[in-house]
C-alpha cells in the first residue's frame, strides 16, 4: 500500500515538473538588462518600464508566435563589471532569448564578451560613439554622426561658435566620441588652444571650479560652445551651477547629449531655457504615432506628469522590430533573427520611418531642440530625412577605411574597403 502511494506521488511530482517544463517552453523570455539603483537609475529606471510596457501591449495582442512574452528583469545597479555578470546570468540560468538593456558604452562593452560567447542578442538604446561593430547588438541609438557631428554643425554654423568646450563623464563614450569631435573641429580649422576638453567621474557634483574654467574660457572673445557628455545625474549640479555663475544659454550654449526630458524633470528648468540638446526624437514632436505613444505610456505608467524621451522611442523601435524579424524568421533563434532584422522597417515617433541596415545600425533624423521652462524642448533644426548610422567614423585615422555589413559575401563588422580584409568581429 505504501509502495503504491509512493509510486503515486512520485507520479504527481513527475506530472508537476513536465508541467512547469511545458509552461516554460510556452514563453519567449525577454531579458531587461537596466540599473534601478545607482548613479545611472535617473535614466535607465524609465527604460525598463518601456520594455514590460511592451512586453504587455504585445502579450495583449496574443504574443510572438503564439506565445506569451516573459520578462526577466535584473539590477546591475550601475555596476560596470556586475552587467557581464547579469548577462550571464540572463543568457545561461533563465535561457533569455534576447536582451533590452545598458546605457553606458562601458555597461554595453562589459555585457559585450558575454553576449559573443553565449550567442546571446542585445537591443541597446542609447547614444554611442561608434567604433564598435557586433554580430549580437543592434544599436537603436544614435551614432556620432546621427547626433555629435550634426549638433557642432549646428552650432558652427547657426550660433556662430568658434570655441569650443568638451564636457564630460570620464569613460569611453565621452572620450570616444570627443576623439572624434577634436579631430573633426582641427580638420574644420579650428585651433587647438580654441578647444577646453574636461571630465569628471560618475556622480560629480562639485562643479563650481570647472563652471568657473568654462566661464573663463569663454570670455576671451570667442563665441564659445559647451559640448556636452556628461552622463546620468552628475547632469543635475552641472546645470544648477550653470545658473548660479549666471551662465545663460545666450553667453555660451550648452548642447547636450545625455539629457532628455527625463532628466530635466528633475529641477528647475528656468536657468536652463534656450540650452540644446541634439536628440533623434522629442515628446514635443508632433505625430499620431507620438500621440499615441505618450498615451500609452501616461497610461501603463498611471501619472500624467511623466514624460518621454530619445530612448524610450529608441527602446520602441527596437522592441517592435524584433518582433517582425521573429515573426518574419519563425523562431526566436539568434542566428536567424540576427539575418531576419536587416532590412525590417517600423513606424518612427516622428512620422517617419525607421530602418533596420546592415550595420545593425538605424536611419534615423536628427533634431535639436531648445529646453523651455516646462522641461520641453522645441526644435529648432532637423535633417531633411533620415541619417544611416555609421559604425566607423570617417574622422580617425584608424577606421576611416571601416565599414561594418552583416550580410554575406562580407558578414564583417569592421570590413577594411582598402584591404579588403576583416579584422575580427569588433575592434
Amino acid at each position: 500500500m505504501k509502495f503504491t502511494k509512493l509510486i503515486v506521488a512520485s507520479s504527481i511530482i513527475a506530472s508537476s515538473l513536465v508541467t512547469q517544463v511545458s509552461i516554460a517552453a510556452d514563453t519567449i523570455k525577454v531579458g531587461v538588462l537596466h540599473s534601478l539603483s545607482g548613479t545611472m537609475a535617473i535614466s535607465e529606471t524609465t527604460l525598463k518600464d518601456t520594455v514590460l510596457m511592451m512586453i504587455e501591449e504585445q502579450n495583449k495582442k496574443g504574443g510572438v508566435l503564439g506565445k506569451m512574452l516573459e520578462p526577466v528583469v535584473v539590477d546591475p545597479a550601475s555596476n560596470w563589471p556586475l552587467f557581464a555578470e547579469k548577462t550571464r546570468e540572463l543568457l545561461a540560468k533563465d535561457k533569455v532569448d534576447v536582451i533590452f538593456g545598458c546605457w553606458t558604452s562601458v555597461s554595453r562593452k562589459s555585457a559585450l564578451p558575454v553576449l559573443e560567447e553565449l550567442n546571446g542578442l542585445l537591443f541597446y538604446p542609447v547614444q554611442y560613439e561608434g567604433e564598435e561593430s557586433s554580430k549580437n547588438v543592434f544599436y537603436t541609438g544614435a551614432a556620432p554622426n546621427q547626433q555629435a557631428i550634426p549638433a557642432v554643425d549646428y552650432l558652427m554654423n547657426d550660433i556662430g561658435a568658434t570655441r569650443w568646450v568638451l564636457a564630460g563623464t570620464d569613460y569611453v563614450y565621452p572620450r570616444t566620441t570627443n576623439k572624434i569631435l577634436e579631430a573633426y573641429l582641427l580638420a574644420k580649422g579650428v585651433k587647438a588652444e580654441d578647444i577646453m576638453i574636461n571630465y569628471t567621474p560618475f556622480g560629480h557634483s562639485d562643479w563650481q571650479g570647472i563652471v568657473s574654467d568654462i566661464k573663463k574660457f569663454g570670455s576671451q572673445g570667442k563665441k564659445t560652445a559647451v559640448v556636452s557628455t556628461i552622463n546620468g545625474d552628475a547632469n543635475i549640479p552641472f546645470y544648477k551651477e550653470l545658473g548660479n555663475q549666471g551662465i545663460s544659454a545666450e553667453d555660451i550654449p550648452v548642447v547636450a547629449f545625455s539629457v532628455g526630458e527625463e532628466e530635466l524633470s528633475g529641477f528647475d528648468t528656468k536657468p536652463l531655457v534656450g540650452h540644446l540638446a541634439a536628440w533623434n526624437y522629442f515628446q514635443s514632436v508632433e505625430s499620431e504615432s507620438n500621440d499615441a505613444f505618450i498615451a500609452q505610456w501616461k497610461k501603463y505608467i498611471g501619472d500624467d506628469k511623466r514624460v518621454t524621451n530619445d530612448p524610450m522611442e529608441a527602446t520602441y523601435i527596437g522592441f517592435e522590430m524584433w518582433v517582425k524579424a521573429v515573426e518574419k524568421a519563425g523562431t526566436t533563434d539568434v542566428d536567424a533573427v540576427e539575418q531576419a532584422m536587416i532590412g525590417v522597417a517600423v513606424p518612427n515617433l516622428t512620422g517617419g520611418t525607421a530602418v533596420m541596415n546592415a550595420n545593425h545600425h538605424l536611419s534615423k533624423p536628427v533634431l535639436i531642440g531648445e529646453i523651455q521652462e516646462d522641461g520641453q524642448f522645441e526644435v529648432v533644426w532637423e535633417t531633411p530625412d533620415t541619417v544611416i548610422g555609421d559604425a566607423w567614423s570617417d574622422f580617425l585615422p584608424s577606421s576611416k577605411n571601416l565599414v561594418s555589413d552583416w550580410t554575406a559575401p562580407v558578414s564583417c563588422g569592421n570590413f577594411d574597403v582598402k584591404t579588403a580584409k576583416c579584422s575580427g568581429q569588433n575592434f
